[in-house]
């Protein structure tokens, strides 16, 4: 299927005519870019005058943040374009709860409408998160394996969209001519690469697996060519990997607010874990992978590790020692 998909998909449209998810999937998911293009638009003109898009509005998200114009605009977007679908509810971490759409229907979608929204005014890649699941309640879906699609649209010098409906994860780029596939069909994540990214920052709050892991990738440095890189940005970090292979950190640690994590489980963890299993990699909160965790709430915070498999797996190693300690 992915080798007759690579030869004659040429746009996201032809790309979902070979997907065997539901007609209100592919809608979904095409509704989903047509926002993406009017927020890569609007965060272009974030410098110009006139565009405050990086100021902060005076009101907070679900978990407190600050939010930013392009925060409340992106959402605002992202609602209005699905709102005229057979869709359920819409999830969104600016939304304290869920935005009921149509009581009859069965699936629902969760978003990050706006990830890494403090790099807006530093000309760094943001990017909309997104999970499209069965509804099955208040609080999104049951696992992340029960996810239809998933994906992340990338707003930086291409604006790009990497997307998974479960058969492989595969990467478009906004064109002239509209969303069109990568060359080579289905991505796949190196099975390893020497390149970490980490906020080392918070290094004086690391747990001790963290700390072992991030110490022996440094002593053989120069050995393996090891490279650390930090955005600040999930969905530019999560490209670099897809790309370049690696692995991402963002544990949890012993900073009060910080001990379950940091990254939402459904609407950003999920669906990075989706796309990354389906490229060949491996995503884990330290012990459990990702798409294994049962959602509690909308909100729900988890500890965040993935990229290349081997990598990810040398990372367990780690933390597998400290539970037998």
């Amino acid at each position: 299927m992915r080798d007759r998909l690579s030869s004659v998909m040429t746009s996201l449209q032809t790309f979902l005519e070979h997907q065997p998810c539901s007609q209100t999937v592919k809608q979904t998911i095409l509704a989903l870019a047509d926002a993406a293009e009017a927020i890569a638009q609007l965060a272009a003109q974030t410098s110009l005058s006139g565009h405050q898009m990086a100021a902060v509005t005076g009101g907070n998200n679900s978990d407190g943040d600050s939010q930013k114009q392009l925060d409340v605009i992106s959402d605002e977007l992202i609602f209005n374009a699905l709102k005229s679908l057979p869709l359920n509810s819409y999830f969104s971490e600016e939304q304290e709860h869920a935005q009921p759409i149509d009581s009859e229907g069965g699936i629902s979608v969760a978003c990050d409408p706006l990830d890494g929204s403090s790099n807006i005014d530093t000309n760094l890649t943001i990017g909309t998160i997104f999970s499209v699941f069965p509804h099955t309640g208040a609080d999104g879906p049951g696992t992340g394996r029960s996810q239809l699609a998933a994906g992340f649209f990338a707003y930086g010098p291409q604006t790009s969209l990497f997307l998974t409906c479960g058969q492989g994860s595969f990467g478009f780029a906004l064109t002239d001519s509209g969303w069109q596939a990568y060359e080579g069909g289905a991505l796949m994540i190196p099975a390893r690469k020497c390149e970490f990214a980490i906020n080392a920052s918070n290094q004086l709050y690391w747990f001790q697996p963290v700390s072992a892991y991030i110490t022996s990738l440094l002593a053989n440095a120069d050995q393996n060519k090891v490279n650390m890189r930090w955005l600040g940005s999930l969905v530019a970090d999560a490209f670099r990997i897809f790309r370049r292979g690696g692995i991402f950190l963002y544990p949890a640690d012993s900073r009060p607010g910080y001990e379950q994590g940091r990254l939402r489980l459904v609407y950003e963890a999920n669906p990075i874990a989706y796309l990354v299993e389906q490229a060949g990699g491996r995503a884990t909160d330290g012990t459990t992978d990702i798409l294994d965790i049962q959602a509690e709430s909308l909100h729900q915070r988890v500890p965040f590790i993935f990229g290349s498999k081997e990598e990810v797996e040398t990372f367990l190693s780690f933390s597998a020692e400290q539970d037998v300690s």
